[in-house]
């Protein structure tokens, strides 16, 4: 169990690392990670709101006609 507690320590608190991320990289992840965030977030709208408003509009001309 000991050993087990050491390792999850370990990995929680790392020693120094020696890397470098330049500010073009750095910007590209955070610009890759923001277009993955909205392209889910549209993705749920395609596969959510669309149909449900197809089916909303088909029920408001059944109950006019």
């Amino acid at each position: 169990m000991r050993y087990f507690v050491n390792i999850l320590l370990a990995s929680f608190l790392p020693l120094t690392a020696h890397a470098y991320i330049g500010p073009g990289a750095g910007l590209g992840a955070i610009v890759v990670t923001v277009a993955v965030v909205l392209g889910v977030l549209l993705l749920l709208v395609g596969f959510l709101w669309y149909p449900l408003k197809r089916v909303l509009s088909g029920r408001k001309k059944t109950a006019d006609q």
